[in-house]
């Protein structure tokens, strides 16, 4: 019996299909079809639905508007074999997230598909940047969008669009739109159907504005999303680069944060800072020799809204640029200037010590110390160095290639 309903399990990331579509063909064209990178939020931990064989949710969008077509299909259920057997609700699970107003019938979603040259970009635009395709042969224009949630459709709008989250950031959760805090950045595909322009939803991002006494703001990310068909293609960088422009502009920002960064939004910002700090002053190649300075930190605060610790990072990029790595002399001293700022946990040990020192008993001591072990500390900075170097190597390469 065990082994009959183990046929029953199906992996959710493979099972849900998502697709942005333009063409009513793309509808039965499987090579348009992308998959979830995590499906835990609704699933569990697992990822897999049970009661099922031959399970697909398909959660097909138009590529602009983002109406929807939901339908759950498969090619044996649990409870038309066994008795005492309930399948999951894979159809409630998703409703959870999908907002009201979806079709379920193919027809009626390809009426919606023919509405959507009527669909238009919401808010102001900021910038418009081309993107070569090789398989057109061609440049593509892409735009990005500022909006605010009292844009009229940009609710509902919304609604549909944060449901990729839970598909794509393991630790998603919705916002609250009704907090007027809230900035929205949208990139769009310009594209041409039967002679005119359409639009497509191309990635988004969602910034709050944390106040800052006694008069300033602070704008952090919160969620950054590229679709799957658009990644890849330079269209993060170009939105963060955007957004960050936006917020320069504004002399009541303190700096620019991130909540809870992920690595690749760490790699994409680094990328994106050290690109837009080479042409400040305080960063030219005689002012990197001399190490990093109150002037660099100033200079990256006021005129990029970056902060200090953000500012050090762009300055250790830049210096690894500009040092002779094969030359031993400038090699350590560069290492030397990045563990000197990666020490500073490890000096902060010291500090805790000194103190224990002068309170604690012989033996608890001793615990101590044998947890603060010189020898592994230096093994612990060592691989720390290498990996923050391949790291800053790594942006490098991508800056090279820009």
């Amino acid at each position: 019996m065990e082994k009959k309903l183990a046929e029953y399990k199906c992996d959710t990331n493979q099972a849900t299909c998502l697709k942005l579509v333009r063409f009513p063909e793309d509808i039965e064209d499987e090579s348009t079809t992308f998959h979830p990178e995590y499906s835990h939020q609704l699933f569990g931990d697992d990822e897999v639905a049970f009661g099922y064989k031959g399970l697909q949710i398909q959660l097909y969008y138009t590529a602009g508007n983002l109406s929807t077509l939901f339908k759950v299909k498969y090619s044996a259920k649990v409870t038309e074999t066994f008795d005492c057997v309930e399948p999951d609700d894979v159809e409630g699970k998703i409703r959870e997230i999908i907002p009201p107003g979806f079709c379920c019938n193919t027809d009626d979603f390809i009426t919606l598909l023919e509405k959507e040259a009527n669909f238009k970009p919401f808010g102001s635009l900021l910038h418009t940047y081309k993107v070569h395709n090789v398989e057109e042969g061609a440049d593509l224009t892409y735009q990005i969008h500022k909006v605010d949630i009292s844009c009229p459709g940009f609710r509902e709008y919304h609604e549909r669009l944060q449901t990729f989250l839970m598909w794509f950031i393991e630790t998603a959760s919705f916002i609250d739109v009704d907090d007027d805090r809230w900035d929205f950045f949208l990139v769009f595909e310009k594209y041409n159907k039967d002679g005119e322009t359409l639009y497509a939803t191309v990635g988004y991002m969602t910034v709050y504005n944390y106040y800052v006494y006694p008069d300033k703001t602070r704008p952090r990310v919160s969620q950054m999303l590229i679709l799957p068909p658009f990644q890849g293609e330079g269209h993060g960088a170009q939105l963060l680069e955007t957004v960050h422009r936006f917020y320069c502009n504004s002399p009541k920002v303190q700096d620019i944060t991130a909540e809870d960064p992920s690595e690749n939004y760490v790699k994409l910002r680094d990328f994106v800072l050290v690109k837009l700090c080479m042409a400040l002053p305080s960063f030219s190649t005689e002012k990197l020799a001399q190490g990093f300075s109150e002037e660099m930190a100033v200079e990256a605060r006021e005129k990029l809204k970056i902060n200090k610790k953000h500012a050090r990072r762009v300055y250790e990029i830049l210096r690894l640029r500009n040092t002779d790595m094969s030359d031993e002399e400038k090699a350590r001293e560069f290492r030397l200037e990045v563990k000197k700022r990666l020490f500073g946990p490890y000096r902060k040990n010291q500090r805790e010590l000194t103190k224990m020192r002068k309170c604690l008993r012989p033996e608890e001591l001793a615990s101590h110390i044998s947890q603060m072990d010189t020898r592994l500390q230096h093994e612990e900075l060592e691989k720390s160095y290498q990996e923050v170097l391949a790291e800053y190597r790594r942006v490098l390469e991508r800056l090279a290639q820009a």
